[in-house]
């Protein structure tokens, strides 16, 4: 839990940086290639395959595929179909995915970390409804791509750690994560990417240097490692803790509109189900 808490108010950050010094001025896919890339260049120093089987590198780097990967070419893709809001609104299902997915690697289905996850989407809703366009279904299946395979990398890489007979020193092998996120990435880039649109600002690069090394980098390790460390149900609340924490952050530091009503009411609704999930963690 403090793990996942600790990268929520990292990444709270991370979405008005983007908002207000990247969006619509850098490139979006050379913004996610050079993110990951940094991200791979700082964990490959620390990269050690002695004693690891082929397999367990192997899946490292198709979870880092999908959840990162993948995850981006769906993602970017939807906002040809639809607002930000829109964007965000779709994005509330993550947490059902990451409930489904876990209790089906296990065979099993836990209802009540369903429901937890469930409160959390309707708190993540109240914050973020708008309205929908008539051409929604299209970025609306796109944006449940990217959940999907955000969803399926976090609960893949905590059932991998799993089921490791003797423990895995991860930060010895997750560069193998932003390799194969990598491999994804790159050829995106080469094929959608507009040369015309790199970053021109010392501001810029070096917010891209900071998402790369810190968001990315530390984030994504860290996330994933706390993942390991929680039960379905805290993994997939903490999924939609970004939406208030990154409004507030917005809110507080670049006084963006919001509708604070909302946001306290979504807020209060997202922190019961964590508690609630932890009443029955308990039990």
């Amino acid at each position: 839990m403090p793990y996942l808490s600790a990268i929520t108010l990292l990444w709270a950050f991370s979405f008005s940086l983007i908002g207000v010094y990247l969006a619509g001025q850098v490139d979006p896919w050379f913004s996610a290639m050079s993110r990951i890339g940094l991200a791979a260049l700082l964990f490959l120093p620390l990269l050690r395959l002695k004693g690891v089987s082929i397999k367990v590198a192997v899946s490292f780097a198709a979870i880092g595929a999908i959840q990162l990967g993948m995850m981006y070419c769906f993602y970017y893709q939807s906002f040809l179909y639809l607002s930000v809001p829109e964007v965000l609104l779709f994005t509330v299902l993550t947490p059902i995915y990451v409930t489904l997915f876990y209790d089906a690697s296990k065979r099993q289905f836990s209802p009540l970390f369903l429901l937890s996850a469930t409160i959390a989407v309707i708190g993540a809703m109240t914050i973020k409804y708008q309205g929908i366009n008539a051409g929604f279904v299209s970025g609306f299946l796109l944006v449940q791509g990217a959940n999907f395979c955000f969803a399926l990398g976090q609960v893949a890489y905590k059932r991998l750690i799993e089921n490791q007979q003797t423990p895995l020193k991860q930060s010895s092998i997750f560069a193998l994560f932003y390799l194969g996120a990598f491999a994804i990435a790159l050829p995106m880039y080469l094929l959608f990417g507009d040369s015309n649109k790199l970053p021109t600002t010392n501001t810029q690069w070096g917010i891209l240097m900071y998402l790369g090394i810190v968001a990315s980098g530390l984030g994504y390790f860290i996330w994933n490692k706390g993942a390991t460390l929680v039960n379905s149900g805290t993994l997939a609340v903490m999924n939609n803790a970004l939406v208030p924490a990154g409004l507030i952050v917005n809110i507080v530091i670049w006084n963006r509109d919001a509708d604070i009503i909302r946001l306290v009411i979504g807020g209060m609704i997202i922190a019961f189900s964590l508690w609630l999930n932890g009443r029955w963690q308990q039990r």
